[in-house]
């Protein structure tokens, strides 16, 4: 049960960063990946289908660097979606799929230093992956993916609370496979599962990441 504790208290911050915002959020524009920008995509095969994703390696370096080398080096082969999240506000389907290496000694790699979404200037919309962490420094092999627009999970400057001000790490986007996304976020929870708020949010059957490739195929 420590283990388990362990595991999961990173992620303990999105309860408070994910409720809606008392005001309307600031208008972003969705970035386009690979537009204008360098990106490297990355096919993540799972037992229910292929997420490609865009990495942006220009916009946010440390961040979308350390996820390639989990790739590279298949740390994450092997891997699980483990958590959904639901959200009752906003358009559906709302929240997010966590996944990663859950604190394995055997594939988890040092914490990187934090690349706040005020700074690279990417947002938390649809699609986006964003990486779990406890606080700045901390994010290492779990990140999440958004069904919906969670821009209350980008870094506000100016505000008091030290959580929003950091904010999360938006590093991708997903580019094809939403479909998958939406169909792990739907399979079903254990209600017993998990600890405090994330009880009944742990997937009954973890959908694995049979592999994790850099996708070399041309692009269209």
């Amino acid at each position: 049960m420590v283990n388990m504790l362990k595991r999961f208290a990173f992620a303990a911050p999105f309860a408070a960063l994910l409720l809606p915002p008392p005001v309307p959020a600031q208008e972003v524009a969705e970035p386009a990946p690979g537009s204008d920008f360098e990106t490297t995509s990355v096919v993540l095969e799972t037992t229910m289908g292929e997420i490609v994703v865009a990495l942006e390696m220009e916009r946010a370096p440390i961040t979308a660097g350390n996820f390639l080398r989990y790739v590279e080096e298949d740390r994450f082969d092997g891997t699980v979606f483990y958590r959904a999240m639901p959200l009752d506000w906003g358009e559906q389907p709302n929240g997010l799929i966590q996944g990663g290496t859950q604190w394995d000694p055997d594939r988890v790699l040092p914490g990187i230093a934090h690349e706040p979404t005020s700074d690279t200037g990417l947002t938390h919309t649809r699609g986006a992956l964003s990486m779990a962490m406890g606080e700045p420094g901390t994010a290492n092999g779990d990140f999440s993916i958004m069904l919906g627009e969670q821009t209350g999970l980008d870094a506000d400057p100016d505000a008091q609370d030290p959580a929003r001000r950091a904010g999360y790490a938006v590093f991708g986007y997903v580019t094809d496979g939403m479909d998958v996304v939406e169909a792990i976020h739907a399979a079903p929870v254990d209600p017993d599962a998990g600890e405090g708020w994330m009880k009944g949010q742990m997937l009954a059957d973890p959908v694995e990441i049979v592999e994790a490739r850099v996708d070399d195929s041309p692009s269209e």
